[in-house]
């Protein structure tokens, strides 16, 4: 088997743990950061020139996740200008370290933008030309990140199962804006999962509903996780989360009234029975 052939088994295994333990709404996705001389697949839409807009990354991952669709993007394709300094495709300016870009926004003053900004993970400039996304099983790339979005129980099943051999716990941290960065570079960086809250440009741009979380992982912690998934399904912890139904109901006074009278009325006719006979 060649890494190609292998990867993409490994994708496709992936995916059909995710489906079947996890049940998504839209489809999980595999990420990938490119080099300008990287091969990209054939059958890759570029939001600028095939669909003639430039778009935010979170809107792109809407696209992909949504629609299906194997998507790239590049400085062209691009219109959030967030995104240029962290994923490294501008280098750092003045006025977005210096917290102006969150002022009268997300912080009160430039003075607290500036801790926001240095907050946010960022790739070495001029590093990668592109950003390469596609559902788990459509993908013709090997991935870095593995990227789910879900309600809050299908994320915890993901913090779960990624917890399942190791222990412990995973930390995560937002800002509550550039969610792009903290799915894509602070995986890469960090070499950990994380759950996530979207940020309002994802709410906004990316469609993703309010009950929606972010769950990303490093594409090499596949198998630990597929076994995390499996092993606590079988023990029990599943989703949709099993509810405890085995218990008597309460009912309002009314009810308990009816009951009685239920139960006279038939104490009244078993006697009448057994006086007629």
């Amino acid at each position: 088997m060649d890494a190609y052939t292998d990867f993409m088994s490994d994708l496709a295994t992936l995916d059909a743990a995710i489906s079947r333990y996890v049940r998504p709404a839209t489809f999980p996705l595999a990420i990938r950061m490119v080099t300008a001389d990287e091969p990209i697949p054939a059958r890759v839409r570029r939001p600028h020139r095939d669909l003639e807009v430039q778009v935010t990354i979170c809107q792109a991952v809407g696209i992909s996740r949504r629609y299906g669709w194997a998507v790239e993007v590049t400085p062209d394709d691009l219109s959030c200008p967030l995104v240029f300094v962290p994923f490294g495709f501008s280098a750092p300016v003045a006025f977005q370290a210096e917290g102006h870009a969150c002022e009268g926004l997300y912080t009160e003053t430039a003075e607290a933008g500036a801790i926001s900004e240095q907050l946010v993970p960022r790739l070495e400039h001029g590093k990668y030309a592109g950003i390469l996304m596609a559902p788990l099983d459509r993908a013709e790339f090997e991935p870095q990140v593995v990227c789910v979005y879900g309600n809050s129980a299908q994320v915890m099943r993901l913090v779960q199962a990624s917890l399942f051999s190791r222990g412990g716990a995973l930390n995560s941290l937002s800002t509550g804006r550039i969610d792009c960065s903290e799915i894509i570079i602070r995986t890469l960086l960090t070499q950990q999962p994380q759950y996530i809250l979207p940020c309002s440009g994802d709410r906004i741009f990316g469609l993703t509903d309010d009950d929606e979380m972010i769950f990303a992982m490093p594409f090499d912690w596949s198998d630990e996780v597929i076994h995390g998934l499996e092993t606590t399904h079988a023990a029990g912890i599943r989703y949709p989360v099993p509810k405890f139904m085995r218990f008597s109901p309460q009912y309002p006074p009314q009810y308990e009234k009816l009951r009685e009278a239920l139960v006279a009325d038939s104490a009244a006719q078993n006697t009448s029975r057994h006086q007629k006979g």
